[in-house]
């Protein structure tokens, strides 16, 4: 039978038309009635629909002539790069889409090189070729030379109009080989990705191959060890159809009455339970996270309901870490380490949409490496774990590969906003016609936050990046605090580099200054480093015009009542203390 399957999965850039060419390819192979047929019929997710990105990847079984199709549709931006290295793990063949009006950009290029490690047969397609500045021999030639693909032959689509996409389902049958594994082995099954059932517990979505998966086979999880039951299994044809067996090569589901998210692991070899010779699949790039950040809910008495939440979540997103923290001006929380910031915003909109909690989210950081005076040596990705600073011999900050693709005349001024972060120009590259390539090296904590948003507005939408971490380098970092009435307030606290200190300190101290009231006495805030203010902002004091009752008489009157409010002020400005809503915290990080 498994001559007759392939297996593949679709990568692009963001908006190439993934997710486009996937409904063509459903409609063309009858997988689903007309009737019911929506855009993005794969993108699962409400927040997908609403963006128009692919998030999650999703797996289909589609048949086409006597061949059966898995297709595996993947996510495009930068942050999701994990998943599509989870999907080319459970393919033979990818689809690469490059848009004909755009050209090659930076995360198509990185798209490709996972798929050429995986060793697949990648087959370009240019799409979009029905618009008016679609460029066709350009984008061949891109291709060609980028990509190292040849594209002399490449299939010209259009994915909205369907044009030439049943040549395609041609080529896939030609160009992408069948699975390579004997049904008469022993079992060996892949899991590359999980989600939650809240009737059945854990679902797995698994790629046989080799052996055969039945109902009631008693199976091991080699990474674990634990042993289950299988209790049901079958494919997906946009919904679950059950099956009795899943066999060498197929792409399908497998429920074995899981109750606990915890005890999946993505990645993880599934073999017989008596089996004890057979080895794990080679593992996926273990891919760490990026940058962190604390989730607190907004009402802390859904704490509890917000662990499971991230319980349910991790198992559907394994890129994602967390661990419990608590804060004093937040309550408990957890902090949670990301790809990228569209990763952390996608989590953030799942635990409201999906969960119902309100949750708000503290200033974002990265993982830095401290050397201390003693000889160890700590890694910290939250400000409250910075040591002192006399402990401190050395600190250093993760640096990023960054690829800038760019029409020429914006060149300048990205060069420009990107050297005031610190980063170290490398080289640039004239891909064709009036697009370039810049390479920089730059600390990662510089381009968390808005330098994406920078970069799109200088280009006008046109400039794309991709980044990749590539070493850790020695940095002047600082830890910044906010204090409020001399208090520090953790929650505020954070790290940068020396230079840009005093402007990120002032920069929140104005914020705080907007939302925290007016109290009876004068309140001051300080950004401080170390026992140094940089930045400092005053909340003036209630007044009470105590000389109103005055209509006459010395001045000497006028002066003993004033002194008085003057002595009175002094007294609460030193015993009293801010007492600060969370809305206010809540206000301040949303701005932030």
């Amino acid at each position: 039978m498994n001559q007759k399957i392939r297996n593949f999965c679709i990568i692009a850039h963001i908006d190439h038309g993934k997710s486009t060419l996937s409904d063509r390819i459903i409609e063309l192979t009858n997988g689903i009635e007309k009737r019911e047929m929506k855009e993005q019929i794969l993108d699962s997710l409400e927040i997908e629909r609403e963006r128009g990105i692919t998030i999650k990847l999703n797996a289909i079984q589609l048949h086409y002539k006597d061949f059966f199709f898995n297709l595996i549709d993947t996510p495009g931006h930068i942050d999701f790069s994990y998943e599509v290295n989870r999907s080319l793990a459970a393919c033979e063949g990818a689809l690469l889409i490059v848009d004909a009006t755009q050209g090659v950009q930076a995360q198509t290029l990185s798209n490709v090189f996972m798929a050429q490690e995986n060793n697949l047969t990648v087959i370009p397609i240019i799409n979009k070729v029905d618009l008016p500045n679609s460029d066709i021999e350009n984008t061949k030639k891109q291709i060609t030379e980028l990509c190292k693909i040849d594209a002399s032959n490449a299939l010209c689509i259009s994915a909205k109009t369907g044009k030439n996409v049943d040549l395609l389902l041609e080529e896939i049958v030609q160009k992408i080989p069948p699975p390579w594994g004997k049904e008469e082995k022993p079992l060996k099954c892949l899991i590359f990705d999980s989600y939650f059932n809240k009737h059945k517990g854990v679902i797995c979505l698994v790629r046989i191959f080799q052996g055969v998966m039945k109902l009631g086979m008693k199976i091991k999880m080699l990474h674990t060890k634990n042993e289950y039951y299988v209790s049901e299994l079958g494919v997906q044809i946009l919904k679950n159809i059950n099956k009795n067996e899943l066999v060498c090569g197929e792409v399908g589901w497998v429920c074995m009455n899981i109750k606990k998210a915890t005890d999946v692991n993505i990645g993880d070899t599934i073999v017989q339970a008596n089996d004890n010779t057979t080895t794990p699949l080679p593992g996926y790039k273990k891919i760490l996270p990026m940058i962190f950040s604390g989730i607190y809910p907004v009402d802390n008495a859904d704490f509890n309901s917000l662990k499971d939440a991230m319980e349910k979540i991790s198992l559907t997103d394994a890129s994602l870490t967390y661990e419990f923290e608590s804060s004093l001006a937040l309550g408990n929380g957890v902090r949670c380490g990301f790809l990228g910031l569209l990763h952390l915003d996608v989590i953030k909109e799942r635990i409201f949409r999906e969960y119902n909690i309100d949750v708000i989210l503290t200033i974002p950081s990265v993982r830095y490496k401290i050397f201390l005076t003693n000889g160890k040596q700590i890694e910290i990705d939250n400000p409250s774990k910075y040591p002192e600073v006399t402990t401190i011999k050395e600190i250093q900050e993760p640096y990023v590969k960054l690829i800038i693709v760019s029409p020429e005349e914006y060149i300048g001024k990205i060069i420009e906003i990107t050297k005031e972060l610190c980063g170290q120009f490398i080289e640039m590259n004239l891909i064709t016609g009036k697009r370039m390539e810049i390479i920089f090296h730059i600390p990662l904590s510089e381009i968390i936050q808005s330098y994406f948003d920078k970069i799109k507005s200088i280009s006008k939408g046109y400039a794309t990046m991709d980044y990749e971490i590539i070493e850790y380098k020695k940095s002047e970092l600082v830890k910044v605090d906010i204090l409020l009435n001399k208090e520090k307030i953790d929650a505020f606290s954070f790290i940068t580099n020396r230079i840009f200190a005093q402007t990120k300190g002032r920069e929140i101290v104005e914020k705080i200054k907007k939302f925290v009231p007016r109290q009876q006495f004068e309140c001051p805030i300080q950004a401080v480093i170390g026992g140094k203010i940089i930045a400092r902002e005053t909340i003036k004091a209630f007044r009470k015009d105590v000389l109103a009752k005055c209509y006459g008489g010395d001045v000497t009157r006028q002066m003993k009542l004033l002194q008085a409010q003057k002595a009175g002020k002094k007294k609460l400005k030193a015993i009293g203390k801010v007492n600060v809503s969370s809305d206010v915290f809540i206000n301040i990080l949303k701005q932030n």
